[in-house]
C-alpha cells in the first residue's frame, strides 16, 4: 500500500469519525430537547424577557446569561404600574414612612453616601390582612422609586434538573445588580421563604439557603441599590432568618373609620353616584371592612344598577335611557351583602379532614 493510499484511508477514517461524532452530538442534543417538557416555556420566557429588556431601555442584552434572561421574564413595565400614592386611600402614615426610609435614599443616594446609618433597608416586610394594599404599596413604591421592578415568581425558580433552582436563585440577584436600582418583590412570602423544619424537601432547603446567601451580599454592599421587599397576611410564618434580613416592616392593618371613607371617595370618584350617599354614615357601617371589601361593596351596588336596568328593559325594549346612579340605598344593599359573605367565608373550616 502506497503512502498515498494510507493518507486516503487516514482521511476516510477520520471523516467518517468526524460524521458519526457530530450525527452522535445533534442527534443526542434534540433527543434531550424533545425529551425536556420545559423547553418551549424557557424559550418562550426568554423570548419576553428580551422584548422588555429592550422596552426598558437596557443595553447590552447579549451579556447576560441564559438563567438571568429567564429571571427578566418577571420584570415589571414601569409604564403598566398604574397605581401612585394617590391611588392609595387610609394609609398615609406608612406610605410616609417608605417615603423617608425606602425612596428617598434610592433617589437621593448623595445625601446618604457618608452614614452607614442612613443606607436604605435591602429588605422591606408589609404584612397586614389580605386586602388592605400591600401589593399597591409595592408597586407605587417602584414607581415612585424610579426603580426596576421584579415580580418574583416562585415557580420561575423551581427547574427539574438538579441545581437548576440554585443557579436561578442566584440570577435574581445577580439580575438585579445589574438593573440597579431594583426591587425585587415577593408576593405571599411565607409560601416560599417558610420557618423551615425538618420534613422540608432537600431541594427546596437549598433554594432558600442560596438565596438568603446571595441577599447577604446585597446587605454587606452600601453602594448596592437593590431591595427585596415582601408581602404576607401571615408574618409568624416566615423563617427567623428572613425576617433578620428585613429590618424595615410595615404593617398594613384594616383601615379606620376615616380611612375607610377616604377609599371609599376614592373607589366612587369617576363614577354616576348620587347625590344623597352618605360617606360618613357609609364609612361607619363598613366596620372591619379591608380596602378589597370595600371596592366589592362598590362593586355589587353598581351590579344592582345593571340588574335593575335589565329587569326593567325585559319586557320594554324601546326604553332607550341609561343607568341610573348608584344610591345610598344600593350601597347599604351591597354592605349587607358583603357582610354575610364575610361572616360565611370567616365560618368555613380552615382545615378539612379527608376520610
Amino acid at each position: 500500500m502506497t503512502r498515498s493510499e494510507v493518507f486516503a484511508k487516514l482521511f476516510s477514517t477520520m471523516l467518517g469519525l468526524s460524521v458519526s461524532f457530530a450525527i452522535t452530538y445533534f442527534g443526542v442534543k434534540w433527543l434531550v430537547n424533545a425529551m425536556d417538557p420545559t423547553r418551549k416555556d424557557k424559550s418562550s420566557s426568554q423570548k419576553r424577557a428580551r422584548e422588555m429588556l429592550k422596552k426598558l431601555g437596557v443595553k447590552n442584552v447579549e451579556e447576560l446569561t441564559e438563567y438571568e434572561l429567564c429571571m427578566a421574564a418577571n420584570l415589571v413595565d414601569p409604564l403598566s404600574i398604574d397605581v401612585e400614592w394617590v391611588d392609595i386611600g387610609g394609609l398615609d402614615d406608612v406610605i410616609q414612612n417608605i417615603n423617608e426610609t425606602v425612596i428617598l435614599p434610592f433617589k437621593r443616594q448623595d445625601l446618604f453616601r457618608n452614614s452607614s446609618l442612613l443606607q436604605p433597608p435591602k429588605g422591606v416586610l408589609l404584612y397586614g390582612p389580605p386586602g388592605c394594599g400591600k401589593t399597591m404599596i409595592a408597586k407605587a413604591t417602584a414607581k415612585a422609586a424610579g426603580a426596576r421592578f421584579i415580580n418574583l415568581q416562585v415557580s420561575s425558580l423551581v427547574d427539574k434538573w438538579y441545581g437548576e433552582s440554585q443557579k436561578r436563585a442566584e440570577a435574581v440577584f445577580s439580575l438585579a445588580m445589574k438593573l440597579q436600582p431594583s426591587i425585587i418583590f415577593i408576593d405571599e412570602i411565607d409560601s416560599f421563604l417558610r420557618s423551615r423544619t425538618s420534613t422540608d424537601h432537600e431541594a427546596t432547603v437549598m433554594i432558600k439557603t442560596q438565596f438568603m446567601s446571595f441577599w447577604d451580599g446585597l446587605i454587606t454592599n452600601q453602594e448596592c441599590q437593590v431591595m427585596v421587599m415582601g408581602a404576607t397576611n401571615r408574618p409568624q410564618d416566615v423563617d427567623a432568618a428572613i425576617l433578620r434580613r428585613m429590618p424595615s416592616m410595615f404593617h398594613v392593618g384594616l383601615p379606620a373609620k376615616k380611612q375607610r371613607e377616604h377609599i371609599l371617595k376614592l373607589i366612587l370618584e369617576n363614577e354616576n353616584v348620587d347625590d344623597d350617599v352618605e360617606y360618613v354614615q357609609l364609612s361607619a357601617i363598613t366596620e372591619g371592612f379591608s380596602g378589597s371589601d370595600l371596592r366589592e361593596v362598590c362593586r355589587a351596588a353598581a351590579v344592582s344598577v345593571v340588574h335593575e336596568f335589565v329587569q326593567a328593559t325585559r319586557f320594554d325594549a324601546s326604553n332607550s335611557e341609561g343607568f341610573r346612579s348608584i344610591a345610598m340605598s344600593d350601597l347599604e344593599e351591597a354592605t349587607s351583602k358583603v357582610r354575610l359573605t364575610k361572616s360565611v367565608s370567616l365560618g368555613l373550616p380552615q382545615r378539612v379532614e379527608l376520610d
